[in-house]
């Protein structure tokens, strides 16, 4: 079995059908495919999000790039999932169903982080909350299988990708086993999957089974080890080598089963962190776990799109608009990004707590200067509403267009899971020449007034550019710049895999500096975040003092939410450091902030301001043996005096006195008066 080192450009396959000619929108309904003279469709993708023709979108993008490969693509949006009659709107495709939660996974969309349902969703007309079930990618293919149980069900989207191995549910608190193995479909298409799902639909179309379907990269399935493949056991922990050994000739990796890593936290963490390592396309290689009695396969990641491939799928005819059965409903979600161009894809970052890099990737994979121009053309013309405002030029982070390793013989050899952690990687080129060039053109489009930058800006890059900054804050920043330290401390920041707040300091100053020789007064607002692993009480003591010296009040913030597959959703689950080695009994230890009370004490120190929080504050402060942070000067945290009226335990201003007995919880093993 040959997996292949390179690949085709997406266009190289013929055409299923090839008089098949654009939709105006990839039909909904059975009226809508008489008028276009379908008698069925070849591929129906169901999905968790409203469907809005955009390439935004993920069922819009993989419809139109399955449409411009000649076949006959259907949608259904958000089904009624207590029966299969919903999935037998389209009738039987003739190829295969393709199944997606959505533009997010499910279970992030419906609960917060303190697993309180959500009563809203930003992507259902009118942002009405309980339009998709918990786990919708199990659920839409188990009624797929009920509707048709003859036609093959394919799994994509971000829920898939997070999902495709046995993994931490944050939800249950328990691990589950792939998503592939419950929904009981044929194959699984994990990152960005333009190229695996053309391959996967041509060939079923061409009388092959998804099981038959096997070197397929960005794909996982069900199979058997085949023969003549070396195996270097990953799940040995008593060796240090963690299935690392270079062999030639085919090789994979077994990582630890599922019954291991449900049973042992090591194990577990000794799979996210194989998992991690063999993710770059250049030198990955295939994955295998067991699950009961079979083996999961996992191909190793698609090859990234070349500029002109990226381009190509951005190009699509799409409406870009809501399909017209919503009518005037409001989708917020499209509200938010209809003005806004995606100029990049991927992310090297390599932040622990992010499933960025988990799904698309630590490869740029950049679109043209005259593809985005275009784009924005296309916006001004025929997007309603447009004022001139072009909302967002970015992609997951604002400033990494069409940056690169300087070499790509070491590109395709590295294996650290960040280009820019523990410091900036010398191989990188951290030029953004071509941004701002970009940048300026786009200023130049007739018709656009303003363009703003909303997405995050990787401020440990910036720093690498003055031009870039002045650039930034004299044409595109509007009032203030949203921005993420994630904290102040080495310790969390290690574990986050963040630069440290000198960073921070250091783009703060060349911001002002660029503000005020352009005459603007402009401000930064600095996002963190609670309860994240490695984090201490005192950390987030710390962070709340570095808050209050300088003037900062978070409105709005973030307390860690362990996602599937994430490596901080390992360090979470098992207490253990996978960016280390994991070897039984010489693991690096992580400490987890699991208890309610606990991570609600570190929103509150996010929050030292509102009075609501002051008694939690002041009663683990004394705990803490940090009284001397309890009074009115500048330089302490929360006042000994609670206003009349709030705080949860407070209706006078005089302090609780020690001798009550109140309600007593604990936080970091030590218990605290509330």
């Amino acid at each position: 079995m040959n997996i292949p080192l390179t690949a085709p450009p997406l266009g190289s396959w013929p055409r299923h059908r090839a008089d098949l000619k654009p939709a105006p929108f990839l039909p909904m309904s059975r009226q809508e495919m008489d008028a276009l003279g379908w008698d069925a469709c070849d591929i129906v993708l169901v999905t968790g999000d409203a469907y809005v023709d955009h390439p935004s979108f993920g069922m819009a993008i993989i419809g139109r790039l399955l449409e411009a490969q000649g076949f006959r693509v259907g949608i259904i949006s958000q089904p009624d999932w207590h029966s299969a009659e919903p999935f037998k709107a389209l009738g039987r495709p003739r190829v295969f169903f393709g199944v997606t939660g959505g533009n997010m996974d499910s279970m992030v969309n419906r609960y917060t982080a303190d697993r309180r349902i959500r009563s809203d969703d930003a992507y259902t007309p009118n942002g009405e909350g309980g339009k998709r079930p918990d786990r919708s990618t199990l659920v839409y293919a188990q009624r797929c299988r009920e509707a048709f149980k003859d036609v093959p069900v394919v799994l994509g989207g971000i829920e898939a990708s997070l999902r495709r191995i046995a993994h931490y549910d944050y939800w249950s608190d328990k691990v589950r086993r792939s998503v592939l193995a419950d929904a009981k479909a044929g194959i699984l298409i994990y990152g960005n999957a333009e190229r695996a799902v053309i391959e996967v639909a041509h060939r079923i179309a061409g009388g092959e089974s998804p099981k038959d379907i096997q070197s397929v990269r960005g794909t996982a399935l069900f199979r058997k080890v085949p023969e003549g493949f070396v195996e270097l056991h990953a799940d040995d922990l008593d060796s240090a080598d963690e299935g690392a050994a270079r062999e030639k000739g085919d090789v994979v990796i077994r990582l630890p089963s599922c019954e291991q890593v449900e049973q042992d936290k090591e194990a577990y963490a000794r799979a996210s962190r194989v998992l991690h390592r063999e993710s770059n396309p250049g030198n990955a290689r295939p994955l295998v776990q067991r699950h009961g009695d079979r083996d999961l396969w996992l191909n190793p990641p698609p090859i990234p799109l070349t500029m002109a491939e990226m381009d190509s799928v951005y190009d699509l005819p799409y409406a870009r608009a809501p399909h017209p059965s919503y009518g005037d409903a409001k989708i917020p979600a499209w509200d938010m990004i209809k003005f806004s161009v995606t100029i990049m894809r991927g992310c090297f970052g390599g932040c622990t707590f992010c499933s960025i890099t988990e799904h698309e990737g630590r490869i740029i994979q950049s679109r043209s200067e005259e593809s985005i121009l275009q784009e924005i053309e296309r916006i001004r013309d025929k997007t309603p509403g447009f004022t001139g405002v072009i909302s967002d030029i970015g992609g997951p982070t604002a400033n990494m267009y069409r940056m690169a390793c300087k070499d790509p013989k070491v590109e395709a050899a590295c294996r650290r899971p960040s280009c820019v952690f523990p410091e900036i990687c010398p191989n990188l080129n951290t030029s953004h020449d071509d941004l701002i060039r970009l940048y300026r053109k786009v200023r130049e489009v007739k018709g656009v007034k303003r363009v703003m930058v909303a997405s995050g800006v990787r401020y440990d890059l910036a720093v690498e550019s003055p031009a870039y900054i002045k650039e930034l804050v004299t044409h595109h920043v509007g009032g203030y710049l949203k921005i993420a330290p994630e904290h102040t401390e080495r310790g969390p920041l290690d574990k986050m895999m963040k630069p440290g707040i000198g960073t921070y300091d250091r783009f703060k100053e060349m911001f002002d500096a660029a503000a005020r020789e352009a005459g603007k007064k402009y401000y930064l607002i600095p996002y963190f975040i609670a309860a994240h692993p490695g984090t201490s009480d005192e950390d987030m003591m710390n962070l709340a003092l570095w808050l209050k010296r300088n003037r900062y009040r978070a409105d709005q913030v973030q307390t860690f939410l362990p996602s599937p597959m994430a490596t901080a959703t390992a360090m979470y689950h098992t207490g253990v450091n996978p960016l280390r080695g994991v070897r039984r009994g010489a693991s690096d230890k992580v400490e987890a902030i699991k208890g309610l009370k606990q991570r609600r004490l570190h929103k509150a120190f996010l929050r030292y301001h509102d009075p609501d929080n002051w008694p939690v504050l002041r009663d683990a402060l004394r705990a803490m043996g940090r009284s001397d942070l309890i009074g009115s000067r500048h330089d302490q945290l929360v006042p000994a005096h609670q206003p009349p009226g709030t705080g949860k335990a407070a209706t006078t201003r005089r302090p609780v006195r020690p001798e009550q007995r109140p309600q007593r919880f604990t936080t970091k093993g030590v218990k605290i008066r509330k």
